[in-house]
């Protein structure tokens, strides 16, 4: 489809460069991690098992008073165990929406008929920690509010320190969604109270997909024997065998666990959180200043912008289409996200992933000569052409 021919670019084990939310580019070593076969009762399973709970309580600063229960599947997976389990069949959840990933929490509520209401903003927008405020304020009712981290919709950042704040300053319980953020922005618990985080391993972690888990308060998790709709979805039920057996309930991902720890390893020796979401800054920064040099116009000001996937307009240009876009691209080695916004025409690149500022700067230099052979003049959106 190229105008010309050009060398196609590839990670190190071969493959294309993922540019997007998650699963993500992954490590040699992580992927080789995966070239060895164990059973699910072997000792040193349990033990790599016993590690990575561990590891993941340190990341929130939560040895003390959380406890880790993983699960097979993906980052919704988990979700939907944390809102199953943790929200009584009595209680009420207040979810904070601003993208696709709320709504689905709304969704989960339909399924399991638990009581909810939205706080809902366009998915440009950070939710609002004043309305949250006066929504507690107003109904004594509301038992739990959920709130997403990064919003991957848009690539926006929600106030999760000052949302936890205003949650605690009401006495109420916080489940915080921080799929695609965590390992590469703080949720401290020596520093914010919440009850709860679910994230995946094929995010920040740079882990293979296959796996979700969840650091709960273990006193709150404690009382909620006999929540969960769902069995295998069961945070309490899980927690309980483990904590009797250091053993899954259910046939474990082992592959995908033992690349994990690999993974986490090479998280920790990054520096943990602050390196890790250092490099993703750094790359952020690159993408987004080379985008706008080309004309791109991001969805979001930098303030607002999470260093996870930058949503981009759009451009008005009639020789521009995303389709011939994405092929041309993937074509070289790149592949990116459609848009998924409601707001506006758009399309996102992700900075995630085992990638650094070299990687970004090649793929900016692909995207350019992509544009200029797709005979693109003007790469900027409609309100601004």
């Amino acid at each position: 489809m190229s105008d010309k021919t050009s060398a196609v670019a590839a990670s190190p084990s071969g493959d294309p460069w993922l540019l997007t939310p998650g699963p993500l580019t992954t490590s040699v070593t992580t992927k080789q991690a995966m070239l060895h076969d164990y059973g699910s009762r072997d000792k040193k399973f349990i033990e790599i098992n016993r590690r990575v709970r561990s590891s993941l309580l340190n990341i929130i600063n939560g040895k003390d008073d959380f406890v880790c229960v993983p699960l097979q599947g993906s980052g919704t997976f988990s979700v939907e165990a944390m809102l199953g389990t943790l929200l009584p069949r009595d209680g009420k959840l207040l979810i904070l929406v601003n993208g696709a990933y709320g709504r689905r929490m709304a969704k989960i509520c339909d399924y399991y008929k638990r009581s909810y209401d939205l706080l809902e903003y366009p998915e440009d927008q950070p939710v609002s920690v004043t309305d949250l405020d006066a929504r507690l304020g107003e109904d004594k009712a509301i038992t739990h509010v959920a709130v997403i981290h990064c919003e991957t919709t848009s690539g926006v950042l929600n106030p999760i320190a000052e949302v936890a704040h205003m949650v605690e300053k009401h006495g109420r319980s916080l489940l915080i969604d921080s799929m695609s953020a965590f390992a590469a922005l703080p949720v401290d618990a020596s520093k914010i109270r919440f009850d709860a985080v679910a994230a995946s391993s094929n995010k920040c972690l740079e882990g293979v997909p296959g796996m979700g888990f969840v650091l709960v308060r273990r006193s709150v998790l404690e009382k909620t024997e006999g929540n969960a709709p769902s069995l295998v979805l069961d945070l309490y039920d899980q927690w309980v065998q483990m904590e009797k057996t250091d053993q899954w309930r259910f046939t474990p991902p082992t592959h995908c666990i033992v690349a994990f720890e690999q993974a986490i390893r090479e998280f920790e020796e990054e520096g943990g959180v602050e390196g890790r979401g250092g490099r993703y800054a750094s790359n952020c920064k690159i993408l987004v200043d080379g985008m706008r040099a080309m004309g791109f116009e991001t969805l979001l000001p930098d303030h607002l912008q999470a260093p996870i996937i930058v949503t981009f307009h759009k451009p008005t240009d009639p020789k521009f289409d995303f389709q011939n876009f994405y092929d041309r691209l993937a074509e070289r080695g790149y592949l990116i996200y459609p848009g998924k916004l409601t707001v506006a025409d758009s399309f996102r690149v992700g900075c995630i992933g085992r990638m650094g500022n070299d990687d970004i700067r090649a793929a900016l230099a692909v995207i350019k000569e992509t544009i200029v052979e797709m005979g693109v003049k003007n790469c900027a959106p409609a309100a601004a052409a």
